[in-house]
């Protein structure tokens, strides 16, 4: 059984991407995936297309690595593209096969939400392959800074954020040794149904778990004996900083996209 867990994994490269403030790339980000819900035809999907392909082209990241973010969850895409591909029934009968009949309508929105969706991915993708975690989590906690005047608990949301995606690549290498050591021990979890794979994987979860709570135990030991508290009055070993000569141009090309994006779906 391979376990091929990418999430959380940094791809260390020079790139104009790479040296983008991480506020900057958050909040574009976030933004792209949310005009990815406004993508209704195919000037727009090809306008979002282009975007998330020119920062792919501007990052040097290898189209395998973002493939294998995005393998976990193809089975996603594939569920949402036959239930479009089936339930949507608007416009020319194009196939009918016995009582199932497919629409031209339907045809055009499995490829249109499956396409999307799969834009949205890439962007999430490149954004963890282009920033390190701490970078990630100490700008989300810049930008959500305001929200403590109001009582809520930025830093330590932002501390637990950072270490779940430091611990999924080394949970991954303990489920890959729990793996190995089932195996060797006459575990038979190859060339299984669906089901019967399931079952198997249940002897793997009560290790998986010890080694998980192992992990926690250490790690607030760790922190508990350096006197870590968190919170207001803490600073960075790496401080983020604000370049205009290097991250203006990238809000630029964001605002211009939102606005050619805007203009083709009046338009359309």
């Amino acid at each position: 059984m391979a376990l091929r867990v990418s999430i959380g994994q940094y791809y260390s490269v020079d790139s104009p991407i790479h040296r983008l403030d991480p506020r900057a790339k958050l909040v574009a980000t976030v933004v792209f995936m949310v005009s990815c819900f406004f993508v209704s035809n195919l000037p727009t999907l090809v306008l979002a297309a282009a975007a998330v392909g020119a920062c792919i082209a501007a990052a040097r990241v290898p189209a395998g690595r973002l493939l294998a973010q995005i393998r976990p969850i193809a089975l996603f895409l594939v569920i949402t593209s036959v239930i479009n591909l089936f339930f949507v029934q608007t416009g020319e009968p194009v196939l009918t096969v016995g009582a199932l009949r497919i629409y031209s309508g339907g045809v055009e929105a499995a490829l249109l939400y499956t396409l999307r969706f799969f834009l949205l991915l890439l962007a999430g993708s490149l954004l963890m392959l282009t920033t390190q975690p701490v970078a990630l989590t100490d700008a989300a906690e810049k930008l959500l800074g305001p929200l403590e005047r109001i009582g809520v608990p930025v830093s330590q949301v932002t501390l637990v954020l950072s270490i779940a995606l430091r611990f999924v690549p080394t949970l991954s290498q303990e489920a890959k040794n729990v793996v190995a050591a089932q195996t060797a021990r006459g575990a038979d979890l190859e060339g299984k149904s669906a089901l019967a794979y399931a079952r198997a994987c249940v002897p793997l979860l009560v290790p998986m778990f010890a080694s998980t709570l192992r992990h926690a135990e250490n790690l607030g030991r760790a922190m508990e004996a350096r006197c870590y508290t968190g919170g207001a009055g803490r600073t960075h070993y790496h401080e983020l900083r604000w370049l205009p000569r290097r991250d203006l141009p990238f809000v630029l090309g964001v605002a211009i996209y939102l606005v050619a994006l805007i203009t083709l779906s009046t338009i359309g």
